[in-house]
């Protein structure tokens, strides 16, 4: 179940950073700190409602946190998400390691039987 679970919120994680637009809120959003959505808005050439769906994207994916003080909604960078995503990749790569592990030693296996 929790391997199923892990594999739904990689699916919606990796989604959400697919896109050229979010990756570059969420940079935005790591150098520089909370801001507000509008403050966000004015560095795209898109409308403010457009902006407003990438940031729910990057919500539902746990990538950004919401507060709202009045009328303004402060976006913050929540970056805990990305820790699932690093330890799947660490996973690859320690599978293409063992592989290549393998690979060296039928190399240099067989030039040691010459």
């Amino acid at each position: 179940m929790v391997e199923y679970l892990n594999e739904e919120l990689l699916s919606i994680l990796f989604k959400a950073v697919s896109d050229t637009t979010r990756r570059s809120l969420l940079r935005q959003l790591c150098q520089h700190g909370a801001s507000p959505v509008t403050s966000l808005a004015e560095h795209y050439d898109m409308s403010l409602n457009a902006i407003s769906k990438h940031l729910k994207v990057l919500e539902k994916a746990g990538l950004v946190k919401r507060q709202t003080i009045g009328r303004t909604h402060l976006i913050e960078a929540n970056l805990e998400q990305i820790k699932l995503a690093d330890e799947w990749f660490s996973e690859l790569k320690s599978i293409w390691m063992l592989r290549l592990n393998k690979l060296d030693e039928i190399v240099t296996g067989g030039t040691d039987n010459d």
